[in-house]
């Protein structure tokens, strides 16, 4: 029997960073929105977006999701992350409201519905592909007043019977006009401000195409491997475009595969210059660039470059090893050919980071650290990821194939690669603690121009670097290496140890003058007489410019720095700071390969750092920290030009 009263319906997703901002959800605004485009749902439900972020605890969210009468129905965005979590809410709802329908849709479900039903029985539905269509139909149905125990006209799902078994319906075509998908920002599906009237999340999120024509043996990407992408139109980009800049945002982050890989995505490009230059805003892009570099790619780059809009541009490669290639399906593709382009980004001076991952099937100690050094010749910000299998992968399917050891995580529910034919437990152990080193001093730039320094005047490969900085922690008496041992420890099982051990080392000044000692006493006795000065004030330079930070954790009192605000933007100052060489200058040259530097002479600047660190650090966001570094007086004036 059809239903008659309103239905409330809840949408649950949860971010995996603890910040003080809220992550944009993006997917339920997608389904929120397509769902309130349909007039009969518009006129009888009542949908609401719940959204959390990764520091959340399940007594929070239960709380928070059950603070009044139960909705009629609950629909969770599930990833690794939140699986357990959001099983234990399905369980209380269904307490609360028996009769009341649970769907869960994401990456870490889609075709997994028989593991799902056996791991949390009170789900009715898991969707299997892109979800707004389906969700739709899923709500229409509960109208009808249909069973979620019988729904085998709604393709694109799994569910189990009256019987218990487990149904699945045949899968459903991908979306073709993306069109058809009403935007989540222009509809006011998703609140965009606080009570105050303020942009409310750490970066806006967009997606501009869907689809990746690779089918990497380590991704799903939402199912869409493989795949023709399929593009949403300019015009409504451009005015998602210029309502973001309206709230001044920032930052824009896609949540594309691989930008840059078609023309649209120069017109893009070019009508966020055009929205940054009416209104001022935004001022920088992140996303997953394409894996494969071509002459698009670089007229893209060419033309922020000259327009002043920032972003890190990322060099995908996640192994150098040919057998690893080979067991990533990989080996064919022009990524690996990376060389030439990581010199040219690094010699024009644009932010550019490289992605490794550690642990494939066919990598070794050997090849990886070998990888490494390679790469950190032209790429000092190397983010390198442990392998995990994710549901529905190539790797997950040939686990037996390649000898692959997994545990579940204690929180979550990734599978963590321990071992496999290539790699020891004792490998894996080893090269994760140099990964913490790696991903706290270099990918969140703790450290930035010193490794350059170090690589070009000193011949030291920046693995050496880490080594030594981390056996120099394990021995030293300085009290203040005890939150990096600790947090060396606890990383191995503990992703937050990272974004801890990032905090204290740029919130807090006993760290940064533990990290002067270290440089003093192990670093410096190392270096010729010739470059040695030269490399201390670029230590220093580093040092100096580092986020205007304090944690909340630090002992000292923060050093208060002036506010000031230029072309519209809020600024800290540091004046009249003082070195013995132009170190900014020194930098250029010595990134271009030169060795013919200039003599000391007395050098004296103001720094500016932007407002706001504090949003980013803790989570380990090394593409919104890199932002927040001090610039000098002329960086500035370049970037407010080009606006």
């Amino acid at each position: 029997m059809a239903r008659t009263d309103r239905v409330s319906v809840f949408l649950v997703q949860q971010g995996v960073w603890d910040l003080p901002l809220e992550s944009m959800p993006l997917a339920s605004g997608f389904l929120k929105a397509t769902a309130l485009d349909d007039a009969r749902l518009h006129g009888r439900c009542d949908i609401r977006i719940v959204n959390f972020n990764g520091g959340a605890t399940l007594m929070k969210m239960a709380q928070e999701v059950f603070a009044n009468d139960p909705p009629d129905v609950i629909a969770f965005s599930v990833l690794g992350w939140n699986y357990r979590d959001f099983g234990a809410l399905a369980e209380t709802f269904k307490q609360l409201n028996p009769d009341g329908w649970v769907i869960f849709g994401g990456t870490h479900v889609a075709n997994q519905g028989a593991r799902t039903f056996r791991m949390h029985p009170d789900v009715d539905v898991v969707v299997n592909g892109e979800g707004e269509m389906v969700f739709k139909d899923l709500l229409n149905a509960y109208l009808d007043g249909a069973s979620p125990r019988n729904l085998p006209l709604i393709t694109g799902i799994s569910y189990q019977d009256s019987g218990g078994e487990v149904i699945t319906t045949p899968p459903r075509n991908r979306i073709d006009d993306l069109d058809v998908i009403p935007s989540p920002f222009l509809t006011g599906a998703i609140d965009l401000t606080d009570d105050d009237g303020r942009f409310k999340y750490d970066v806006a999120l967009m997606e501009t195409n869907r689809g990746c024509p690779y089918k990497c043996s380590f991704c799903y990407w939402g199912g869409a491997t493989g795949q023709r992408i399929r593009a949403f139109s300019r015009e409504r980009l451009r005015a998602e475009l210029e309502l973001f800049a309206k709230h001044k945002v920032h930052t824009i982050v896609l949540c594309d595969a691989n930008f840059g890989i078609l023309p649209i995505d120069a017109e893009f490009i070019d009508d966020m210059i055009e929205v940054r230059d009416q209104y001022g805003y935004p001022r920088a892009l992140e996303t997953s660039w394409a894996k494969n570099k071509s002459k698009l790619f670089f007229d893209i780059v060419r033309r922020m470059k000259e327009a002043g809009m920032r972003s890190s541009f990322t060099l995908a490669l996640q192994t150098l090893n040919e057998d690893a290639l080979k067991t990533m399906n990989r080996h064919n593709m022009k990524v690996n050919e990376w060389e030439d382009l990581a010199q040219w980004l690094d010699q024009e001076g644009l932010d550019c980071y490289a992605e490794l991952i550690w642990g494939a099937p066919g990598e070794t100690v050997e090849s990886f650290m070998e990888g490494y050094d390679r790469l950190s010749r032209h790429v000092s910000r190397i983010a390198v990821y442990p392998l995990h299998l994710l549901p529905n992968t190539s790797y997950a399917e040939k686990k037996d194939e390649y000898g692959i050891v997994t545990v579940r995580g204690d929180r979550d529910d990734f599978e963590y690669v321990l071992s496999h034919d290539t790699m020891t437990l004792e490998d894996n152990r080893l090269v994760k603690r140099f990964l913490f080193w790696a991903r706290v001093m270099a990918e969140n730039a703790v450290l930035r121009h010193t490794w350059v320094g170090l690589r070009e005047l000193a011949d030291i490969k920046q693995s050496e670097v880490m080594r030594d900085l981390d056996t120099w922690i394990g021995a030293t008496d300085d009290p203040a290496a005890d939150p990096l041992r600790a947090a060396v420890l606890r990383a191995s099982t503990d992703d937050r140890a990272y974004g801890d051990a990032v905090e204290y080392l740029l919130g807090d000044p006993s760290a940064k003058r533990l990290l002067e000692r270290w440089w003093t006493e192990s670093v410096r006795p190392s270096l010729a007489t010739e470059h040695a000065e030269v490399l201390d004030a670029i230590f220093r330079y580093d040092i100096l410019t580092q986020p205007a930070y304090h944690s909340a954790e630090a002992a000292e009192p923060a050093e208060r720095l002036p506010v000031v605000k230029l072309h519209g933007t809020e600024y800290f100052v540091r004046k009249d700071v003082e070195f013995e060489y132009d170190v900014p200058s020194i930098i250029e040259k010595v990134r271009l390969g030169s060795r013919d530097l200039p003599e000391p002479g007395r050098w004296k600047s103001d720094l500016y750092y932007r407002v706001g660190a504090e949003d980013f650090i803790g989570s380990t966001n090394h593409e919104e920290i890199v932002y927040f570094m001090g610039m000098t007086p002329a960086e500035v004036r370049a970037g407010s030009a080009a606006r």
